[in-house]
């Protein structure tokens, strides 16, 4: 079975980026972006990351700030914090170099159990299984597993299973195999038909290959109406960068937070500013709703554009903001937003609605249109 996989991969592996060289440092920042990212769309970001941070030593003295914006639109940002993180101590205890010792790995900032076992089976060939959602789902079919993957005595079964099944001298090889297996053929949706191993897997044989994995505990998804404004003067937007903890944290949006109960989004919007900033602003027009999902949330976000409620007469006369939800602001044109990092649903305003947030920087306020109620 195993060398049927093997010779299955040499013919079919993609041509991933991250399988050039198989350095340690392009290893562990290809596992940190394949979290939660399909691989096609990781391999973007890689290229475009690695032109400009080639070592650990690149990343290490980085400002986040550039981190953060090549990171943009992957989501997920405690990840890049944590290479950042990580880099820095590599830098400091280890010589620049990223260690390929387990117990040293798993110190790092972001490295779990998984990567751990990636950068050391991928880069540096090392018998050390790397199981992933693709390996559980191929387990789980391939041997007939009856539980939840995730339950103790199914998590141990197949991380035993992953690491006797490594051919000597081939860890790198058989744990891509089993990922790019996972990945093209034994996905959600098995496609038994084409499957190298079908004639060794036990559900193919039974024939439930697709009530494998057994499901697990199911979450729902929780609604959230939130509000979002976009206070403009003078032609300049102001914006402000999040807290260093929580959600999206080191970020820059545009102040707002959930809809209370009963509450109008206009009115809501209002509030959320004065809470997050003490200014007293209203409303001028009303952008429209960017939906967007992160985790288990669906989110209707309500997107406003504001003034302040009594204009300053100067532009130095603008008051300072006093900040309760954020640790930094900045005054901007419109045209100069794309230099900073938002989460995706403020990103999703800005690619929605630049045009007329630049035509209302030039007219000093946007064409009026009715806030909904």
């Amino acid at each position: 079975m195993v060398r049927t996989l093997l010779d299955w991969f040499s013919r079919n592996a993609r041509a991933l980026p991250w399988r050039r060289e198989y350095s340690p440092y392009q290893v562990w920042v290809s596992e940190i972006m394949l979290q939660q990212t399909q691989a096609e769309r990781a391999a973007t970001y890689f290229e475009r990351w690695m032109r400009r941070f080639h070592d650990i030593r690149s990343v290490a003295e980085a400002d986040f700030e550039e981190l953060l914006k090549f990171w943009e639109g992957l989501g997920y940002y405690r990840r890049v914090r944590n290479l950042h993180k990580a880099a820095r101590e590599i830098m400091l205890r280890h010589g620049g170099e990223l260690p390929l010792d387990h117990a040293l790995l798993r110190s790092l900032p972001g490295i779990g159990e998984y990567t751990a076992g990636a950068i050391l089976s991928i880069a540096g060939n090392e018998p050390v299984p790397a199981v992933d959602a693709n390996v559980e789902r191929v387990f789980a079919r391939l041997f007939d597993i009856d539980a939840p993957v995730k339950t103790p005595i199914a998590a141990n079964y197949v991380h035993h299973m992953a690491a006797a099944l490594i051919p000597p001298g081939e860890a790198r090889a058989f744990n891509q195999a089993i990922m790019e297996l996972g990945a093209l053929i034994c996905g959600r949706t098995p496609r038994c038909g084409i499957c190298p191993l079908g004639k060794y897997c036990r559900a193919k044989h039974l024939g439930i290959a697709a009530e494998r994995p057994v499901p697990g505990k199911k979450y729902g998804y929780t609604a959230l109406d939130i509000i979002s404004g976009v206070l403009m003067h003078e032609g300049l937007i102001f914006i402000q960068k999040r807290l260093d903890s929580g959600v999206w944290a080191g970020l820059w949006e545009f102040p707002g937070g959930r809809l209370e109960p009963g509450e109008k989004p206009s009115a809501g919007i209002v509030r959320e500013f004065f809470e997050e900033t003490e200014f007293s602003v209203l409303v001028t027009s009303y952008l429209g709703v960017v939906r967007h999902s992160y985790t288990r949330y669906r989110i209707n976000m309500h997107c406003f554009v504001c003034a302040f409620a009594s204009a300053p007469a100067k532009r130095e006369e603008v008051p300072a903001p006093v900040l309760h939800a954020a640790t930094d602001y900045r005054w901007e044109h419109p045209a100069e937003l794309e230099k900073y990092t938002f989460p995706a649903g403020h990103r999703k305003l800005l690619d929605a609605w630049l045009p007329a947030l630049l035509e209302a920087a030039t007219q000093d306020g946007g064409a009026a249109t009715k806030p909904p109620e």
